[in-house]
């Protein structure tokens, strides 16, 4: 499956290449989708209006709307979907992204079809009622471009803190992950761990195996991969290399998410022990260990430390990220968890409000965190309307 989608991926690329070569100044066009989408999906989508959109896998589409029209067809036995017209507008000289026209050698020459490769990023426009009853619409969609500032603030901030040295497979992976596809994470990582390699090469790999177990919300698993990379690890680093505080971190995630608060309190204040000697007082990695330490704090219900700590954990991400960062949007969703213990409620709303706000713009409308945010804020009107 793997090597199907390189080549794909590769062939998209040459396809561009020979369709627009030397020619960055082509023709804006317009392509169509349609497809169903359901009632949940499509609420999340429509509160992401303005914000950006990415698809999971490659995108066919058609430069014919009448193509695409019976795609979109609700299904009149289902309530529980719409149908979404996809009006993609393409400007080839804004963009770089690898798409292409594939008439020639699809099997359906007559849908005159144009395929963009995965993870292609999408501005939202407009979301229009198109047919009746409600039940079909039409989502106006820009491919972004180049010089699209929040896109480029975005994903230079992710490249460079989660994979700056990585590159093929693993980047693919650590994209996966960001993106909150750790299924498809773990099938990239358990074929890296397949091919020959070196050890040092194997802890990154048992390290995102842990990542995407995590994730999947098998915690036992997870320390069992965190374990294996930190014993490589400690054969190739001193005992206080920061490299090991990474380890220790996630362990200690881990067992917060087994109820063994305190090893993970243990692990946690290791990892910060060690990053505090290396790093100034205000760097960016020292956020997610007070972030750590405050959600164990919060767990034994020591709110008013929980609370100091996420206060510093916040703080520094707000003088170093973007304002759309997603791991803003997770301090302020822990700093409301803080609040709302404390039975301070109109201050925990209005950190889950800020979390979702961030997430609707810098997620795609499938991630888990949106549906995190929207249960947060569910929760606390809930509690509000027993005060």
């Amino acid at each position: 499956m793997g090597f199907y989608i390189r080549d794909l991926y590769h062939n998209i690329e040459r396809l561009h290449s020979e369709q627009f070569k030397g020619n960055r100044s082509g023709k804006a066009f317009t392509v169509y989708r349609g497809q169903q989408l359901s009632k949940a999906d499509f609420e999340k989508m429509t509160k992401t209006k303005g914000g950006l959109l990415s698809f999971n896998s490659f995108l066919s589409t058609s430069t014919t709307e009448n193509v695409c029209s019976a795609f979109a067809d609700p299904d009149p036995n289902n309530s529980e979907f719409v149908g979404i017209i996809f009006v993609i507008h393409v400007d080839p000289s804004k963009s770089t992204t690898p798409f292409a026209a594939i008439s020639d050698i699809s099997h359906h020459t007559d849908e005159d079809e144009v395929l963009f490769s995965m993870h292609s990023v999408f501005r939202i426009q407009d979301i229009t009622v198109k047919g009746e009853y409600n039940r079909v619409y039409e989502v106006n969609l820009t491919l972004t471009s180049d010089n699209d500032e929040e896109l480029y603030v975005l994903t230079n901030h992710l490249r460079e803190e989660t994979f700056p040295n990585s590159t093929g497979w693993d980047r693919l992976g650590q994209i996966l992950l960001v993106m909150g596809h750790s299924d498809k994470a773990q099938q990239v990582y358990d074929m890296l761990l397949e091919q020959p390699n070196n050890k040092s090469e194997n802890s990154s790999i048992f390290h995102h195996l842990g990542l995407a177990k995590y994730n999947q919300g098998k915690y036992q698993e997870a320390i069992e991969y965190y374990e294996k990379s930190l014993l490589i690890k400690q054969k190739w680093f001193p005992p206080n290399h920061p490299y090991l505080a990474m380890s220790y971190n996630n362990i200690g995630n881990a067992y917060s998410n087994i109820y063994d608060h305190s090893k993970a309190l243990l692990f946690h204040e290791k990892a910060l022990e060690i990053q505090q000697q290396f790093l100034p007082p205000n760097h960016l990695d020292l956020a997610k260990y007070y972030n750590n330490i405050g959600l164990v704090y919060g767990i034994e219900k020591n709110y008013s430390k929980a609370l100091s700590v996420q206060k510093k954990a916040l703080k520094i991400r707000q003088e170093s990220l973007p304002a759309n960062h997603p791991d803003l949007a997770r301090s302020y969703n822990n700093l409301g968890a803080a609040y709302s213990d404390m039975e301070k409620y109109s201050e925990a709303l209005s950190s889950y409000k800020k979390a979702l706000e961030i997430r609707q713009r810098s997620l795609p409308p499938d991630h888990p965190d949106l549906a995190t945010s929207y249960n947060n804020i569910g929760s606390e009107y809930n509690l509000r309307s027993f005060v």
